[in-house]
């Protein structure tokens, strides 16, 4: 094992030593690149492809994949704002109300659905205003966006009426779960709920959604091994675990994700104690040298020492946790597999050093980038850059075809495969345009769209838009301010119902005041008033409207405003 770890340092090194600054131009050049690219994409699925939910760009045709959503268009929706197009996404903003139909008799995954199309969904409703739409009264609280979101996650609650609560991986948007489904799920399919189902839940007032997804998580935390671990699949109806192994990559890692993110959408202490507990296991028993294996989750012992594409997410996710000396290690380490092959093949040996038979594929994958993007944010090291600008030559040159980019079949030999995943639009381009614009919106800045202020909720009482976007798992930014605003109304609205229709209470003598006196009111209880000597307590959690760059780089520093 320690041959392909002395190499990938070595490459890093060689890469970092030539690392070059990158002016305003070269940004601004690397930008317009990257949009080229979107659109090449993103025209193609619209001239070839379009009702169906993917591209097939070797054929220059269309196929449903997961639903008959016409998914990739929602996918890439909320990517036309962030590159600027406002007429674009109100275009398809109107026109994905008027074509899509949830009630439909299809098979769907209860996980790609949430976090494709709910989320999606959800991401544009939050982006409508900067993006220029009419908004309903009371907006972010209400608008067809949302309710469009609302409905698609509406048909994903009978697979969590399960005995546990924990869901099952399928369901019929029609008829709800087949009484032939398996209750055999991943560990993700489980686990990654909290960030859609918690904002829907926030924004229209409908305890519903969350409460699903923390019962599933809960139950899911109840099943973790003696050793702190949980494995791959387990069975949803008896607890018990069918694939055993342990690790941070498929079937497991959005379920990680999801705890962090969740934590700090939702200022929930609870699930940064889940993730804590969890990463102590993961770092005593399945890291090695800075890469991380699979291991057997009762005994600890490696049963795949190999590197998953998918885990690349990991050293973003410890960026956001200020864990910045173990997040650029393990970075190192991912990207001279990819500086190998010009792209992260599904599986890598690490022993061997090279590709994992039949799993030498690279679909265009995002997480090496989204990581890039993290580390940039956190640093301000030029090498991630160039990670940018390596993944858009070898795009380019690998995948581009006539008619979008085809997934590789093979990173060996660059055999391509007729298929064009709709995370390359949502995910892919986004997290490399970011990358290359630190001032962007969405990191608090404000070089697309009107700045980084926004109105919202009635009377235009909140400020949404602030800064500190959560990406879910495929990169749909969502506002937590917008969150705070709307159970904030709804909360308000309970407390006035509650009063006008509670029978008045009788006042003793004792309570009238007397006709003389006027005592000053008390301070209400979120008062901001103090007391001579007294010191506000800050939250557990840092404001969700704090600038995204003021949370990185100090271990902890993104759960606490008082460092």
């Amino acid at each position: 094992m320690r041959a392909p770890v002395c190499a990938a340092l070595l490459v890093w090194l060689l890469s970092n030593a030539a690392a070059r600054q990158f002016s305003e131009e070269d940004m601004a050049a690397a930008r317009q690149r990257i949009k080229s690219m979107f659109y090449h994409a993103y025209n193609s699925y619209l001239d070839n492809a379009f009702p169906y939910d993917e591209l097939r760009p070797l054929t220059c045709d269309g196929q449903d994949t997961w639903g008959s959503f016409s998914l990739t268009l929602i996918d890439a929706l909320d990517t036309l704002l962030v590159l600027g197009n406002r007429t674009e996404f109100q275009r398809v903003a109107s026109l994905l109300q008027d074509t899509v139909d949830f009630d439909i008799d299809v098979n769907a995954s209860v996980f790609e659905t949430n976090i494709r199309v709910v989320g999606g969904l959800l991401s544009a409703h939050l982006l409508a205003g900067r993006a220029g739409m009419d908004l309903e009264p009371g907006w972010p609280c209400s608008g067809p966006l949302l309710r469009m979101a609302e409905d698609a996650a509406r048909k994903l609650l009978p697979a969590f009426e399960t005995p546990t609560g924990m869901p099952y991986g399928t369901v019929n948007l029609l008829h709800g779960v087949s009484p032939t489904e398996t209750p055999v799920t991943c560990t993700a399919g489980v686990g990654t709920f909290i960030l859609e189902f918690a904002a829907l839940s926030r924004l229209t007032g409908d305890p519903a959604f969350e409460n699903a997804a923390r019962r599933a998580l809960t139950a899911l935390w109840r099943t973790r091994s003696d050793i702190g671990l949980v494995g791959n699949h387990i069975d949803i109806v008896t607890k018990k675990w069918v694939a055993q192994d342990a690790g941070i990559g498929a079937g497991v890692d959005s379920y990680f994700e999801y705890l962090v993110k969740g934590a700090i959408m939702l200022q929930d202490e609870e699930l940064l104690s889940m993730f804590n507990a969890l990463d102590r296991s993961i770092q005593n028993y399945t890291r090695f040298d800075d890469w991380y294996l699979w291991v057997q989750m009762h005994k600890g012992t490696v049963t795949m020492p190999v590197f998953q594409s998918l885990e690349a997410f990991w050293p973003g996710l410890q960026s956001l946790l200020g864990n910045l000396d173990g997040a650029v290690r393990t970075f190192q380490n991912y990207y001279s597999v990819w500086r190998q092959f010009g792209g992260l093949p599904e599986f890598y040996s690490i022993p061997q050093g090279y590709t994992v038979d039949k799993r030498e594929g690279y679909p265009l994958r995002p997480e090496l980038i989204e990581s890039a993007m993290y580390l940039f944010r956190a640093t301000g090291d030029p090498t991630y850059l160039q990670l940018g600008l390596d993944a858009l030559e070898s795009i380019e040159r690998i995948a581009k075809t006539p008619c979008g980019y085809a997934s590789v079949k093979d990173l060996r030999d660059h055999q391509l495969d007729n298929r064009m995943e709709s995370f390359f639009l949502a995910e892919t381009i986004k997290y490399l345009y970011l990358l290359f614009d630190p001032t962007h919106f969405l990191h608090g800045g404000g070089s697309e769209g009107d700045g980084s202020w926004e109105e919202g909720g009635e009377g235009g009482q909140c400020v949404l838009g602030a800064g500190g976007f959560i990406f879910n798992t495929e990169a749909h930014p969502l506002d937590p301010a917008a969150l705070y605003c709307c159970s904030r109304h709804t909360q308000d609205r309970q407390e006035l119902r509650d009063i006008l229709l509670s029978p008045p209470q009788p006042r003793s003598q004792s309570e009238r005041p007397a006709a003389q006196t006027k005592d000053p009111p008390p301070n209400p209880p979120d008062s901001i008033a103090l007391k001579p000597g007294e010191k506000k307590t800050p939250p557990p959690l840092s404001c969700p409207v704090q600038p995204f760059s003021a949370r990185l780089s100090v271990l902890g520093q993104v759960f606490t405003d008082n460092t």
